[in-house]
């Protein structure tokens, strides 16, 4: 029961909640740059190179097997897949990196510019100290004393 009453204690910490929802919101705006990448941003520039799509570019080191049939339609050999290197979908995901690392830092440096400015900031001048009972009963006595 202690072990429980520990966990929801460092659950529910604000610290451990704004980072959660901070992972979330970040795995859906991961998919909408996968998007953006995939779908906006490749396209022309496949286009501009040729009329290539980048998740077909790859590289065959083995070649597939196709699956074999005998005359009823009953399978004989399963498909064996080709062995490739999918450097097409890697470099979507190297776009998508620094389409996201972009955009965080975009993000820091505002949030440090506005930290900046609320830092340089001129602070209001403090108020004059209250002046304690014996103070003002002593300026009241040389002020009597001036006047004689």
């Amino acid at each position: 029961m202690k072990l429980v009453k520990e966990f929801k204690a460092f659950a529910m910490r604000g610290n451990v909640v704004d980072m959660a929802v901070g992972i979330i919101i970040g795995g859906a705006f991961g998919k909408i740059v996968s998007s953006f990448v995939a779908d906006v941003i490749m396209p022309p520039i496949g286009l501009l190179i040729g009329g290539v799509d980048f998740a077909d570019l790859q590289l065959v080191l083995k070649e597939g097997i196709p699956a074999q049939l005998d005359a009823a339609g009953n399978v004989l050999t399963e498909l064996v897949p080709a062995v490739t290197i999918n450097y097409g979908n890697f470099i979507m995901v190297v776009i998508d990196f620094l389409i996201i690392a972009f955009a965080i830092f975009m993000v820091i440096k505002a949030m440090n510019a506005a930290k900046k400015k609320e830092e340089a900031a001129p602070a209001a001048p403090p108020a004059p100290p209250v002046p304690t009972k014996e103070e003002v009963l002593l300026t009241e006595i040389r002020d009597l004393l001036k006047n004689k």
